[in-house]
Order: C-alpha cells, then structure tokens, then sequence
C-alpha cells in the first residue's frame, strides 16, 4: 500500500494541552524512558532532559518557531510528491502552525549544552509533532502511530541539515525583523540631531584636548554616517543566511532525500516566511562549516563597536552638570544615587556600553565556534545559535531603549558651547596660514599661560583686531575654503 491509499482517521479538534499526570512510557532506539505524562515530547528529549542538564540556558524558541518551517515544509514536499499520505501531510503542517505560533514553546525544554549537532533538539520537534499528531486522531501517546516522528516528521531530513537550516532561518528572521530596524530608528534619530543642530557651532575634541570648531550637526553626522556604515554591514552579512543546508542530510550527499528535496523545501520555506531563502549550492560547505553565522555575527560584532563608541561619547559630552563636560543634557530617567539626592546617571549610555561589551565577547564564542568545523559536520552549531540570537535581540533592544530614553531627549547646553567657544585657544588654527605656525603657536601658549581669551593674546602678540575678526569666525572655520582671508605668514 502506498502513502496515498492510506485510510484517512477522523480528526478530532483537541486544543493543546494533557490532562494527565504521573509518567507516560516512550521509547527509542536504546530501549524504554519515563516521560512526564502531561508533555508531548517522547524518549530521547528525555534522555537530553537528564544527561544535559546544564545550568539555565535553554535552546531558544526562535531556534523552534523555525523548525516549524522546516518542518512543514518537508511535509508539503513530501505531500506533493506522494511519499506521505495526504491527510498525513496536512496533520503534521497543522501542527507546525501551532510550533510556528509559539503554542507549543513548553514544550521544548532543551538546554543549549547538548549534542553539538543540535539532534537532540531536531527530535523534541519531531516527537512532539509527532504526539500532538497522535492526540489529534485520538491515538495512543508514546505508540509513534500513525505518525512516526522519525519516518513522517523527519521523512528525507537529518538533524545534519535541518539544524543548520533552522539556526539561519530563527538568525535571519531576527535580525531583519528586530536589530536592523532598531538599527535604523536609532540611525534616524541621530541624524534628526544633526540636520535641528546643523549650524550650532561647538569646539571639537581630539586625543581628548581642545581642537578647531566644528557645528554640532557635524558631529551628529559622524553618528549617523557610522550607523549607516554599521547597518549595511549587518546587512550584508546576514545575507549569508538565506543560504540553506536543507537537502544534504548526514553528510552533505542527500542520502535518504528524494532528488530536488532541498531546492523544492527551500522553495516552500521561502513562500512561507517571505524571505529569499534558497538550498546552498554546496551541502559540504553548509555542513561541515558554519561560516555563514560567523561573518552574520561578525556583522553585529561590529555594530556593537559602532554603538560603544556612539553611546561613550555622549556619556562623556552630558558629564557634570557642574564639573563634566556637559554640552549635551539629557533627559532625567531615574535616580541616580541611593546616597547622593539629586544625582542622576546617563544609565542608557551604560547599559549599551555593557550591551557592546557582551556583543563583542559573545563573537569569541561564535569564532571559536566556528573554526571547530571538523571533517563533514560542524559540531558546535547550539553555542553558535545561542549567542547569535541573544546578541541580535540585546542590540535590537537597547537600541530602542538607547533612542527612546537618551537620544531622543537630548538637548544642548547652548551657554556651555558659547562659553568654550569664547575661551578655545585651537582656533589659532585659522591663523597659522596668515602669520605662519611658529608666530600662530606662540599666541596659543601666550593664551594659555596668562589665562586669555584668544583675541586678547593675539593682541598682545601684534595680531590687528581687524585681521583677527576677519580670519577667526567660528561658523566660517567649520566650512573649509569658506573663510576669505589674506594669504601667506607676515600679514599681522
């Protein structure tokens, strides 16, 4: 009898959920286990259960919505082709909807230290499909029939290709829906700055010291160019995971899949989600490496640079609000001290910092990660998920947090800025060219030494008023080739 003359059972419409307690024996290859007789997953989730019982990191559920593509998927493919029986086929892309939907996420307890191949998580889906399946026809828990978990949920898949497809569709997924578009929110509030602060004259800073003037819309624009530069990157490397290794099987041949298997289910996973998902052209690669999550987290690794240096820099610009910096004011979020009244932090500009700090230090994981490609598997595909989707969703929500409760509120201190305006000595710059450097540093050190504005220094030194309010006009020196002045040293 072939899959399509299958007697179809009746289906009975069971929401989710056991109404049972005490133990429900399952079984696998190695024999008989215990299993909690209120759960749907089966023997070998409980072997992993019991013998990798580390700490509290859990595989995380996107790591499980997209395993329920993968899934149905196969399923539809298979349908298709007459291999799994009609009503089989449409049993299984059910229940996948309810994985998809995240109704089933109790039902995927996993910790992330398991089995470096991620099987033991390709088989809580298969097993827990497989006995909501069961439930929905009014069979037996634990019978694996009619819908064997691994000759119906798992027909033509192996946890060698399914792992690395779902850790590329739950990475991609998050970082288009989530970190990019934070990304970009944040990248659009700071160039909101810069255009409102476009001619707002301020004193740079380099090597942390006094520098020329620059606007603070330039200085803005500098954020926003990184952001920019940061997000194409993002971009660019989360590409990379549209490529999927689903079609090699065990060790990239396509052992046990039909011929097309991969093309067809890639097809269907990206009518699905949406998203240009497509088989890799070389299963050996897509196995045996995971170079693709790598360079993806490579990507965020270097946001988080981009972001550490963004959120340093206004930390510092708001320091005070007597004794800092304070050219920037930001808004007054919570209190700052449990001893000092009054007292209130730039706590936004910390928490990304610390953001940064994680995103970085998590891309040694994945680096290391990554290089243990041996032979035709990559063995440490859930320390490489884990780290990618917990960093993606850190920096997509701090961004927000970041934009909403500091970038956004900013104001300027515009009698901070006029005051350092007023006593910069680094303007001297503008004469350097006019009364040459030796004569232009003199003034400078003069400044310094007798506690002078720039103009009563240069005075003093033989510069003409005249000339002085000719060439040293703020707004003018932060436009090069702007400022109309004589040319040559000698001209005081």
């Amino acid at each position: 009898m072939t899959a399509a003359d299958e007697q179809a059972p009746k289906i009975v419409d069971v929401p989710i959920g056991l109404a049972a307690s005490g133990m429900r024996r399952e079984f696998d290859s190695l024999g008989t286990v215990e299993v909690p007789a209120d759960r749907y997953w089966g023997a070998q989730t409980q072997r992993s259960l019991e013998h990798f019982n580390i700490g509290n990191d859990r595989m995380p559920k996107e790591v499980y919505h997209a395993y329920g593509y993968v899934k149905k998927a196969a399923a539809v493919v298979n349908t298709r082709a007459g291999r799994l029986a009609a009503w089989k086929g449409e049993l299984i892309q059910r229940v996948c909807d309810e994985v998809i939907s995240g109704a089933l996420d109790e039902e995927f307890p996993l910790y992330v230290f398991q089995t470096g191949s991620g099987t033991q998580s390709n088989m809580n889906v298969n097993e827990v499909i497989s006995n909501r399946c069961i439930q929905l026809v009014g069979g037996t828990l634990g019978s694996q029939e009619p819908v064997h978990p691994n000759d119906h949920v798992n027909m033509g898949q192996s946890s060698n290709d399914t792992f690395p497809t779902a850790m590329h569709i739950a990475a991609y997924t998050m970082a288009t829906e989530k970190t990019i578009p934070a990304l970009r929110r944040l990248r659009d509030a700071t160039e909101r700055h810069q255009k409102r602060w476009a001619d707002v004259v301020k004193i740079g800073r380099t090597h942390l010291e006094d520098a020329v003037p620059l606007t603070v819309g330039q200085e803005w624009s500098g954020y926003t160019g990184a952001l920019d530069d940061a997000i194409a990157e993002v971009e660019h490397a989360t590409r990379g995971l549209l490529k999927l290794a689903m079609g090699g099987t065990a060790v990239g041949t396509g052992l046990n899949a039909p011929s097309g298997f991969g093309e067809e289910v890639a097809a269907e996973i990206a009518s699905m989600t949406g998203a240009p998902f497509a088989t890799a052209a070389n299963k050996f690669t897509a196995q045996g490496t995971l170079d693709a999550m790598v360079r993806a987290h490579g990507g965020l690794k270097a946001a988080a640079v981009t972001l550490f240096k963004i959120a340093n820099d206004l930390r510092w610009l708001g320091s005070g609000p007597r004794t800092g910096i304070h050219e920037l004011i930001f808004p007054s979020n919570e209190p700052g001290s449990s001893i000092m009244p009054g007292k209130v932090n730039p706590t936004q500009a910390e928490a990304m910092l610390m953001v940064a700090i994680q995103v970085i230090a998590s891309d040694v994981a994945v680096t290391m990660g990554g290089a243990e490609g041996n032979f035709e598997l990559n063995a440490f595909r859930p320390v490489l998920i884990n780290n990618y989707l917990h960093s993606a969703l850190i920096m997509a929500d701090m961004c927000d947090h970041f934009r909403r409760y500091m970038v956004e509120g900013a104001k300027l201190n515009e009698a901070k800025l006029t005051e350092n305006i007023e006593r910069s000595v680094m303007m001297v710059t503008a004469l350097a060219p006019v009364i040459g450097y030796d004569k232009a540093a003199a003034i400078s050190y003069y400044a310094i030494d007798h506690d002078l504005t720039l103009k009563q220094a240069a005075l003093a030194k033989g510069v003409s008023e005249e000339l002085f309010d000719k060439v040293v006009v703020p707004i003018a020196l932060t436009r090069p080739g702007s400022a109309d002045v004589p040319s040559g040293p000698g001209k005081a």
